[in-house]
């Protein structure tokens, strides 16, 4: 099973998966979040940039700032299932997760109004970019009357 986020300590994610996709302009939400790493659960503080159903995070908000910039990881949100408040199992204020069938990745945000507006423009991209439906599946009942 992939992994959630397309990165390991030190590896860069493939450019395919975010090729196409102009990160550093016009995103529908960028900011700083701690995230905690996969294999050694330390607390990182990151870079993140939404964009097109795309998670991206960098080290410095310089370094989303081109288009020669790689990012450090990607996670696509047609792979994500929910996104929530995390901080009672974390113990941790302004904690929230984001899951797969297969993972759980964790962050904390600066401020409860970041972690509930980063929920909410996570929480659409996935809705918008989910591959639990689509168009092909959808079903007209109206239609077969």
């Amino acid at each position: 099973m992939e992994s959630l986020w397309r990165s390991v300590s030190g590896a860069n994610p493939d450019p395919s998966e975010y090729a196409g996709i102009d990160f550093w302009s016009n995103p529908e939400r960028s900011g700083w979040l701690t995230k905690q790493g996969e294999y050694i659960k330390t607390w990182r503080r990151r870079w993140f940039v939404l964009k097109k159903g795309k998670l991206l995070w960098f080290k410095d908000p310089l370094d989303s700032a081109s288009g020669d910039s790689i990012p450090r990881g990607v996670i696509s949100a047609g792979d994500c299932l929910t996104v929530k408040g995390a901080e009672d199992k974390l113990n941790k204020p302004f904690a929230f997760e984001l899951s797969t069938n297969a993972d759980t990745m964790y962050f904390i945000a600066d401020s409860d109004k970041e972690k509930e507006e980063w929920i909410n423009s996570i929480g659409r991209s996935i809705v918008q970019h989910s591959r639990s439906v689509t168009d092909s599946e959808v079903v007209d009942y109206d239609s077969r009357r």
